[in-house]
Order: structure tokens, then C-alpha cells, then sequence
């Protein structure tokens, strides 16, 4: 029988070692469980681990007064309207109860200033842009939205089809909102558009005679005109999407700890169909909007 020499062994240590570890990575990795992706409720991502404002509890911030179909009877706590009901919908993939979540009321231009903050996320009908995002952290997305216009009926902009028909007519939007970009978009550029504070301002106006369209998002467009929220008023029509759509995300303190959890819940939210079921329940109105183009 021939003796193997030390060289020859270690030859055959090393040919078995790399047997085992350089194998196709197809079969090292089949058992491998996904890296880097949060699960909401769990690890890191459950409420023990989190690094709210207040331990144990979700404190979730919005304007004072909010409108439907967002929220209902400005009560974010009741779980009624589709931003309310979004987030207890977000803090229950997180793994609190309804009990565990308390709301913080603060402006729509403050909460998307930099600097500390008085809640873990905010809903606000932010939409997400590039600019907002040098300040805050958004959230995955939990709606697609668009613009529209809406007047009284014997308005000038009433009879409009076309951007071009709008032109010439005063419209008015809320400050700081993509309603008003939207809104700078639509008018000539000697024009101005009128800026209110907030909605509730903006529709007093349109219903006085101060402007003569209103910019809004749709769902809201929709509320204000059913629900007879200013009298005679109709929808003239949507503003057509380019690009990219808008979004809506949740706002967070720029650098959160919290975001990548949040963003976690919001998109296994939308991938079990929930964010549909409650987009039907409190976004879906009867009746259209043409696209204004």
C-alpha cells in the first residue's frame, strides 16, 4: 500500500475544503433567508425596538383642521377617513394597538420644515418631492393622486375644456401645496395665483367670488362638490399627469430611524390589498373628471 506523504495530504485537505466551500452559490445560498429588507412587527421593526417619541406608544402628527375624505369630523383619532384609517392600518402592521396610538395636531408648513419633530410620521396629503426630501424623510408611497379644478357653476371656468379655456381666469390654491404648483401651471404666466392658508379659506373664496377655480386633489375636489361643501360647485376637470405620478408618503424627521420600518409597512400594505380596499372605501366617488389637457 503506498504511503501518502505529508505534502499529498494537505493536497487532499484543501481540494476537500474547497469542495465544500467553493460550491455553486446557487446551492450555498438556497436555504439563505433575504438580507436587508425589514419586516414590519418583527426584529427591528417591532414595537419594542423602535425608537418612537414615546416607548410603547406611535404618535402620528397632522394639521388642524383636516377635511374628508381624509379624515372625518377633523377627529384623526377615529380611524374614520382614508389618512386616518391609513394610519392605524400602518401602526397595526407595526405591531401596536389602536390604544398604543396617540396624534399630534401640527401645521402642513411646519411639519415639512427641518428640525425636531412632535410625532414619528405625519399625514398630510404630503406629496413626495425632491425639495421636501432635503428636509424630511417620506415614507413608501401609499397614494398615486392628481389635480383638479373645480368652480361654480356661471363661472367663467365653468364651460372650460382645455388648460388654454382657463387662461385668464383667477384661480386660487393652499400655500406650500402641489395643488398650487399645479395651479401655477394652468394660469399665464402675467397671472398670480391667489394662496389661502388652508382649504377651508380657499373654498370660502371660491364660494364668495374672491377666485373663480379652485386647485384641489381629486378626492377632495369630489368631497367639496357632493357633499355640497360650497354651493353650485362643479369639477371642470383633472390635470393630466407627466411623467412620474405624484405620491403620497408619510413625513418623518429627516434621517429617521423609523422610515425604513414605516416604508415597510406601508408596502405590505399595499401587497395584501389593503390600501386598495381602503382607497374604495373612502376615495371612490361616483361620477368623472375629465382630463384637462
Amino acid at each position: 500500500m503506498p504511503v501518502r506523504t505529508p505534502v499529498l495530504l494537505a493536497a487532499l485537505v484543501v481540494a476537500g475544503l474547497c469542495a465544500a466551500a467553493c460550491a455553486p452559490a446557487d446551492q450555498n445560498d438556497k436555504a439563505a433567508p433575504a438580507t436587508g429588507v425589514p419586516t414590519p412587527g418583527q426584529g427591528a421593526c417591532a414595537p419594542a425596538q423602535l425608537h418612537t417619541l414615546k416607548a410603547g406608544t406611535f404618535t402620528f402628527g397632522t394639521d388642524e383642521p383636516v377635511y374628508s375624505p381624509w379624515f372625518v369630523n377633523d377627529d384623526p383619532s377615529s380611524g374614520k377617513g382614508f389618512e386616518s384609517a391609513v394610519a392605524y392600518a400602518v401602526a397595526g402592521k407595526l405591531g401596536y394597538q389602536k390604544a398604543q396610538v396617540t396624534w399630534s395636531r401640527v401645521s402642513f408648513n411646519a411639519a415639512i420644515q427641518p428640525g425636531p419633530k412632535t410625532f414619528d410620521a405625519d399625514l398630510d396629503e404630503f406629496s413626495i418631492t425632491p425639495d421636501r426630501a432635503k428636509a424630511v424623510d417620506f415614507s413608501a408611497p401609499y397614494y398615486d393622486v392628481a389635480q383638479a379644478v373645480i368652480t361654480v357653476q356661471g363661472s367663467p371656468a365653468a364651460n372650460a375644456h382645455s388648460i388654454a379655456d382657463l387662461h385668464g381666469v383667477k384661480i386660487g390654491a393652499q400655500v406650500g401645496s402641489t395643488s398650487y404648483d399645479a395651479a401655477q401651471n394652468v394660469i399665464k404666466p402675467s397671472q398670480q395665483v391667489a394662496v389661502y392658508n388652508n382649504n377651508d379659506d380657499a373654498k370660502q373664496a371660491l364660494g364668495n367670488g374672491q377666485i373663480q377655480a379652485l386647485v384641489v386633489d381629486l378626492p377632495t375636489a369630489f368631497e367639496i362638490t357632493g357633499a355640497g361643501e360650497v354651493q353650485n360647485s362643479v369639477i371642470v376637470g383633472q390635470l393630466a399627469t407627466t411623467g412620474r405620478p405624484e405620491q403620497f408618503g408619510l413625513v418623518l424627521d429627516k434621517g429617521s430611524a423609523l422610515t425604513s420600518c414605516v416604508s415597510a409597512a406601508v408596502n405590505a400594505l399595499r401587497g395584501d390589498g389593503t390600501l386598495a380596499k381602503l382607497t374604495d372605501q373612502w376615495l371612490s366617488t361616483a361620477g368623472n373628471a375629465p382630463t384637462l389637457r
